[in-house]
């Protein structure tokens, strides 16, 4: 999604070049990183931020990592290898990313001339990155206190991580230069059928169900997407427009929304451009889609439920578990045709 701030801000894979070890003098943090960054909690067999017991809900660790990489790598497939849709062209020079990682690494390697900052919660960025590029520990709902404004601003899948969305929305447009961009991308929790070919009581519905509701009780709801473009508009952005995804399994899709904001035509809406959520369809390039889009939807199970159900909805791990064993079932039954909107 992106938007602009008047007068004039907008908001709409390669491979690494070679890269270089950040000198331990250019690591800026915006707190300082004391061991107590460090002290993560194990639960369930995964690896969580020290604050996660009434805040960030998701794991840290390497599987998430791989999990996010993989959510990265689908979006540019989304994109025919782009890694945004705001028309910012070559002239950003001083660009931040909030929570994405491997994505400001991707940037900062295409845009060599851009500043770029990244920001994020745990200390788990990689040693070797683009000269250009530093990484910053810091809370984003916390106050913006970077010494500079910013020609583009990327957020992703923020669902679930954020208490106060339109407070984030006007930090962010109050740290944008005019004529700067905001691009936000965000997938909708939620899932239909137009055949009802839903299974009675369905798992897969219930636990989407149940993942809002502990989301909305922790104070930090995952559902945000279709909100966004309202939001966006409170906080002081204009010409704001979305460009939808619809994201398929054979028989399964949710909405990808990258909400901007262009100087003409701030009203209209893009035609859904439909990708597979598993290897169905005959196009070569939906086929490969529909193959991360499968992994992605599997790997995401664990990380979205683990915490959301122990510490939220009262479940045991094994409970959660075994919840979840239908709820795959039903992701791989091509007799269900599934999507979100």
């Amino acid at each position: 999604m992106l938007f602009t701030p008047p007068p004039s801000p907008q908001a709409t894979f390669r491979q690494p070049a070679k890269l270089t070890e950040v000198p331990p003098n250019r690591r800026k943090y915006a707190i300082s990183v004391a061991s107590s960054v460090y002290h993560y909690r194990f639960e369930n067999g995964r690896r969580y931020h020290a604050r996660c017991e009434n805040e960030y809900p998701f794991p840290n660790d390497e599987k998430e990592q791989d999990r996010l990489d993989l959510i990265h790598h689908l979006h540019c497939l989304i994109l025919d290898g782009k890694l945004f849709v705001s028309p910012i062209g070559n002239s950003s020079k001083r660009v931040l990313d909030i929570g994405t990682g491997i994505w400001a690494i991707d940037f900062a390697d295409e845009f060599p001339s851009a500043e770029v900052v990244g920001t994020d919660l745990s200390p788990i960025q990689p040693e070797w990155v683009p000269p250009n590029l530093t990484f910053i520990i810091d809370d984003c709902e916390a106050d913006w206190t970077f010494p500079h404004k910013f020609d583009f601003i990327h957020a992703r899948t923020l669902g679930g991580s954020i208490t106060n969305l339109p407070r984030l929305l006007r930090q962010a447009y109050d740290n944008l230069e005019p004529g700067g961009w905001l691009e936000m991308q965000e997938y909708e929790t939620t899932s239909k059928s137009d055949d009802n070919s839903f299974p009675p009581d369905s798992a897969l519905l219930r636990w989407i169900n149940n993942l809002n509701r502990a989301a909305e009780k922790l104070g930090r709801p995952l559902n945000i997407a279709a909100e966004l473009r309202g939001q966006l508009v409170v906080a002081g952005f204009a010409n704001v427009e979305d460009h939808v995804y619809k994201v398929l399994f054979p028989h399964c899709s949710s909405l990808l929304p990258y909400l901007f904001v262009r100087p003409t035509n701030p009203s209209s809406f893009p035609a859904l451009s439909q990708v597979p959520m598993t290897p169905w369809a005959k196009n070569k390039k939906l086929k490969d889609q529909g193959r991360f889009n499968q992994i992605a939807m599997l790997d995401s199970l664990q990380s979205y439920t683990l915490h959301l159900f122990t510490r939220v909805l009262d479940y045991s791990a094994s409970e959660a578990e075994v919840y979840l064993v239908d709820v795959r079932k039903e992701l791989m039954d091509p007799r269900i045709h599934m999507y979100s909107t």
